[in-house]
């Protein structure tokens, strides 16, 4: 289900000069306000969690997954280069999973670590708020890059659908609309994030088994669709 040469391929993709500047602006625009606010307000951890639940979590993780998922594979099928990799004696299954797998990877990285380590910088892991906001940000990685993975195989305006949603739904709707929080990867991941703090600090309006089951249904039936898609580009392309 993995293809080496396909990962290196996306990687390469991913992670040219480009890509790479843009994927790095916000983990490093995080660490710096981070240093800011530990600066001036010192070590405290509501300032904390609001910082890594309102900027990290709700806006960075999803906006690199947008980035990460669709670029993945969206450029090759723009460019009409997939053909290329169709031709090749692959799977399509296989070519989406290894695709997933290296956009979670560069997910988790430029959003996992810079979360950890701002959260780190204000308050020192204090109630647990870093390792819970990283952990939160791990596990929606892993959705996030499913779905605009997806959005990148069947649209050629996936960027666009993927920051309406990330910014739009996401961000808006899911903090003033009750209802659409329900059906956010923010606040499944945030139910895992409460499960590791405790408290009140960092809090969801999903539980945590159904946030789980939400988790693993949303990324394997994203995966799954992404595979036949590809399947149905390919017999297009050969008529």
């Amino acid at each position: 289900m993995y293809d080496p040469t396909v990962a290196r391929l996306t990687y390469r993709a991913l992670l040219g000069r480009r890509r790479a500047l843009i994927l790095g602006a916000l983990p490093l625009l995080l660490i710096v306000i981070s240093v800011a606010v530990r600066a001036l307000t010192g070590p405290d951890d509501q300032t904390a969690a609001n910082v890594l639940g309102g900027f990290a979590l709700a806006t960075m993780v999803p906006i690199i997954g947008v980035i990460a998922g669709t670029g993945a594979i969206g450029p090759e099928i723009d460019d009409g280069s997939v053909v290329y990799l169709l031709s090749k004696p692959l799977k399509r299954p296989t070519i989406i999973f290894t695709k997933l797998i290296v956009a979670i990877a560069v997910t988790m990285v430029f959003s996992a670590v810079p979360t950890l380590i701002a959260g780190l910088i204000l308050n020192g892991n204090g109630q647990q708020v870093a390792v819970a906001y990283t952990v939160a940000a791990l596990v929606s990685s892993i959705a996030y890059s499913a779905l605009f993975l997806l959005l990148g195989t069947v649209s050629r305006h996936a960027v666009v659908f993927g920051l309406v949603y990330a910014l739009v739904w996401e961000a808006l709707f899911g903090s003033l609309v009750p209802g659409a929080r329900t059906l956010s990867v923010q606040q499944w991941s945030l139910a895992v994030a409460h499960k590791i703090a405790g408290g009140d600090l960092v809090t969801s309006d999903v539980s945590l088994p159904t946030a789980t089951v939400l988790l693993v249904v949303v990324t394997a039936l994203a995966t799954w669709y992404a595979g036949q898609k590809l399947r149905t580009l390919k017999l297009a392309g050969e008529e």
